[in-house]
């Protein structure tokens, strides 16, 4: 993290706020997994940008994931005023733009967020978007469709054994379970579609192309960088 001193230097108008969670991953990955994804998308994008990034918000909404023990959720209202209050922090200390890193697909109050703040004279963004997702399991050769690839699958064990395989425990490549067809999920919640879960293939899982996902990701961020 820089100082404040070396933020004023930079001249950064844009602000990254990692959001992870703290639920279930399957037998093999940690409870932090999407914070872990969303810090680390994080810390590539300030390398490569010149934006200030903030510390992540580690818990969230996993109310899906309540049949597992050991998962931990606060309400929608919590994180919208979260959001909502850092973004009036960093608006009355000079930064424009705040970009949302969404690592946890079951925050869908941050697009409530990010539509409600222009009407309060705040600039929001949320990335990674669907076409920012879609890009990068394309550039990285994933195997596995995005409606198979919903949890502890391909896509999250890859990016962890790349970028922290010490937080990968050994059964993923015998991991698979597939759930395509989840209709009900808000009503069932996660448990009625998996008895491990995992909804995905992480067998298809390797640390390249979660160095490929990170990098087509850092790639799109120009985008927001400019917004």
């Amino acid at each position: 993290m820089s100082s404040a001193a070396e933020q004023i230097a930079g001249g950064a108008t844009v602000a990254v706020l990692p959001i992870g969670s703290f639920e279930q991953h399957g037998p093999y990955l940690p409870l932090a997994t999407d914070t872990v994804i969303a810090a680390t998308l994080a810390r590539e994008i300030a390398a490569a940008y010149a934006v200030q990034r903030l510390p992540p918000i580690t818990i969230s909404c996993s109310h899906e994931h309540a049949a597992w023990p050991a998962t931990v959720s606060i309400s929608a209202t919590t994180l919208y005023a979260m959001v909502r209050d850092v973004s009036d922090s960093l608006h009355h200390s000079g930064i424009s733009t705040l970009v949302l890193v969404n690592g946890h697909g079951g925050n869908y109050v941050l697009g409530n967020a990010v539509q409600e703040a222009g009407l309060r004279g705040r600039r929001l963004a949320l990335f990674p978007g669907e076409a920012d997702w879609a890009a990068a399991r394309a550039a990285a050769g994933l195997e596995s469709a995005a409606v198979t690839d919903m949890h502890a699958g391909e896509l999250e064990t890859s990016i962890l054994l790349h970028a922290h395989p010490d937080l990968v425990r050994p059964g993923y490549a015998a991991g698979d379970e597939r759930a395509d067809d989840r209709r009900h999920l808000l009503t069932r919640g996660l448990a009625g579609y998996t008895t491990s879960g995992v909804v995905g293939q992480p067998s298809l899982a390797s640390a390249r192309k979660g160095r490929d996902v990170l990098a087509s990701l850092v790639a799109s961020f120009a985008e927001y960088a400019h917004l």
